[in-house]
């Protein structure tokens, strides 16, 4: 039997590639003779450089960066050595909720400055197209940090630079345009600036090197503001309370003006654009320098081969953290869910906990789901043993489907 192992991260636990090995590990226990294949897994957040290292190898180049709250992280930049100068970069390695204990969450405040860094070493390494992973974010900035970074900083109506964190951009009045020099990182809140944005300028108004493009990977289709907005939908999970929910829609409403206003380039309509809610806003500042948006997972099942892969298996295994409703909606899971059921193949989710109905999953394409917190009758021990887990339910699945 031909089985495709393929999950997302178990959230806090589990990379997507320690998944996979762990499922891996517990069929071959039960069925030893079956072919598996193993292909993590992103849609775009957290795992997405990783998952896509171990499939197509490149060049993974460690970078300095900062966290959501300016400490120092290491972050990295695949390098993927093809014809169109490809490199790939993660948000959550500078963004991440992750990196930002309970306690320390507060969207009014974290930043996406780090993420310039990132983008900055993809450029300097002579990257003409990057490829950003959005996803698992702690901010809710729209992006301001990142374009801080980059040499666009915000100011307030004085002409102060303004604060780090989504709640300044209420103040934002206008934008400073830093002159381009390759490799720049301006300190966070620099004044080094040299003007406003003016019209017929080049999309992001000079930012970065002429010819170099920007893909944000995503596949969440939020817009930047509104009911389905970054702050009302992802806000809350990011430490917001439905006062600072509030507070950030109307600060990244302006935000997205001032852009619109001010940057060379900016498409109309920014706080209306699909997937520039993703990533607290993340997207609307690559939509801002001219990138666009592209499928997280299409893209991770281009680049591993996943679908030449789908159409000779048997059985397709995947899995993350919490299979949810929004796991239905556009995300890894959906997406493979979605090509096994057109190919007529059974597919099976494991995760940590599962809140979805069997009717829903039968409509998304997954045969059946299993949780971890069912499978040792304890949340604890799913968070703490979650590798174990994954092997013994795999084990089971495998005296269930083999031949």
């Amino acid at each position: 039997m031909r089985v495709l192992i393929c999950p997302d991260k178990f959230a806090g636990t589990l990379t997507a590639v320690e998944a996979a090995q762990a499922v891996a590990e517990g069929w071959r226990e039960a069925a030893a003779a079956d072919e598996l294949i193993c292909r993590p897994i992103a849609d775009g957040g957290p795992g997405f450089v990783e998952v896509l290292h171990a499939s197509i190898g490149g060049e993974l180049v460690e970078v300095d960066t900062t966290d959501p709250l300016g400490r120092a992280v290491l972050g990295a930049v695949l390098l993927a050595g093809d014809e169109a100068g490809t490199a790939y970069v993660e948000s959550a390695q500078a963004c991440g909720l992750h990196l930002v204990e309970p306690g320390e969450r507060d969207p009014r405040i974290t930043s996406s400055y780090g993420l310039g860094a990132l983008i900055e070493a993809a450029v300097a390494h002579g990257a003409l197209r990057v490829v950003i992973g959005l996803g698992g974010s702690a901010t809710n900035d729209g992006g301001a940090g990142l374009l801080a970074a980059l040499g666009a900083v915000g100011l307030d109506a004085a002409g102060e630079p303004l604060a780090p964190g989504g709640a300044a951009l209420t103040t934002c009045a206008s934008l400073a345009l830093a002159s381009t020099v390759a490799g720049r990182t301006p300190a966070p809140g620099s004044a080094d600036a040299t003007g406003s944005g003016g019209g017929g300028a080049p999309a992001g108004a000079g930012l970065l090197p002429a010819g170099v493009e920007l893909i944000a990977a995503t596949d969440v289709d939020n817009p930047l503001t509104g009911l389905h907005g970054a702050s009302a939908v992802y806000g809350p999970q990011k430490g917001a309370t439905p006062q600072d929910v509030t507070l950030l829609d109307a600060a990244l409403a302006n935000w997205a003006a001032v852009l619109e206003r001010e940057l060379p380039g900016c498409p109309a309509k920014l706080a209306e654009l699909p997937g520039g809610g993703a990533a607290g806003g993340l997207g609307a500042a690559i939509l801002a320098l001219g990138g666009t948006v592209a499928s997280g997972i299409d893209l991770v099942r281009e680049l591993t081969g996943l679908d030449e892969v789908l159409e000779n298996v048997d059985l397709v295994i995947t899995g993350e953290g919490s299979f949810d409703h929004q796991s239905l909606r556009g995300k890894a899971i959906s997406g493979l869910a979605g090509a096994a059921r057109d190919l007529g193949i059974p597919c099976v989710v494991l995760a940590g906990r599962v809140t979805t109905g069997r009717r829903e999953q039968g409509a998304a394409g997954v045969t059946e789901a299993h949780a971890l917190v069912d499978h040792f009758g304890s949340v604890d021990l799913a968070l703490a043993e979650p590798a174990r887990g994954l092997r013994e339910l795999s084990a089971r699945l495998a005296h269930q489907w083999s031949r």
